[in-house]
């Protein structure tokens, strides 16, 4: 076993750690923030079941971005459907025998890698040319960005420019989650798409990505429209109230 196969199965269990950990304590944060005041954005639904159509469209459709402005809309829901589909795709290197349905997105996930590219490229492009939006752009905002896009080029390379040993990755991965190292590919394309990887993972925590999770506990989104029906009392305040 060579000492890059064991440097980058370190990598991966380091950065899967502070993914999970990290990703768990952000959401007991949000979980455990109070919500005082009822600042539902109408037209709100009445019902918890409403609520929960309304996320379900605002997570499937990006609802309110649709609303908002159609470009950022359209740039934005091609990159999250495409990376979807890459995701699943990627669900191969982790399962022996391959599920069906997987199976069957393959061909699918292999293009998306484009639409996922072509959505990143305009939602970077976006921050340099519309001049609002320019002025709120952070370095982060633009690293991120960078990041995302050199992952998928690198995807893309691998898969139509230079190929690497699929069958290795699949058992350096399953070796992985078994605990029984295995040798891994020193193709330089893969090595940097896989450290790029485990970057994204390591800064996911810390990052603007966790507007993923945090739509969620969003107070604006995740409330009912019924301040005339029942008293709205954060659950700190209901100790006081009694």
């Amino acid at each position: 076993m060579s000492a890059l196969s064991f440097f980058y199965a370190a990598l991966f269990y380091l950065a899967t750690a502070i993914f999970v950990v990290g990703l768990a304590f952000k959401i007991r944060d949000y979980a455990r923030t109070p919500a005082p005041l009822k600042i539902a954005l109408t037209p709100a639904p009445l019902t918890r079941a409403g609520v929960g159509w309304r996320l379900t469209r605002e997570v499937v459709f990006f609802e309110s971005l649709f609303r908002s402005n159609k470009w950022t809309w359209g740039l934005g829901w091609m990159f999250h459907a495409a990376l979807a589909l890459v995701v699943l795709r990627h669900f191969r290197y982790f399962q022996e025998p391959v599920w069906t349905v997987i199976a069957l997105i393959q061909p699918f996930g292999t293009y998306a890698g484009f639409a996922m590219v072509a959505g990143l490229a305009g939602l970077w492009a976006r921050r340099f040319l519309v001049d609002r939006v320019r002025y709120i752009s952070t370095p982060s905002d633009h690293l991120m960005l960078a990041l995302l896009i050199a992952i998928g080029l690198t995807g893309l390379g691998m898969r139509f420019v230079s190929h690497t040993d699929i069958v290795a990755v699949k058992a350096f991965m399953l070796g992985l989650m078994r605990f029984d190292l295995q040798a891994l590919p020193a193709d330089p394309v893969l090595l940097v798409h896989l450290g790029l990887v485990a970057l994204l993972m390591i800064i996911f925590p810390i990052s603007k990505l966790l507007h993923a999770p945090g739509l969620f506990f969003s107070p604006t989104r995740n409330q009912t429209d019924n301040p005339r029906e029942a008293r709205h009392l954060a659950t700190w305040a209901a100790a006081l109230d009694k």
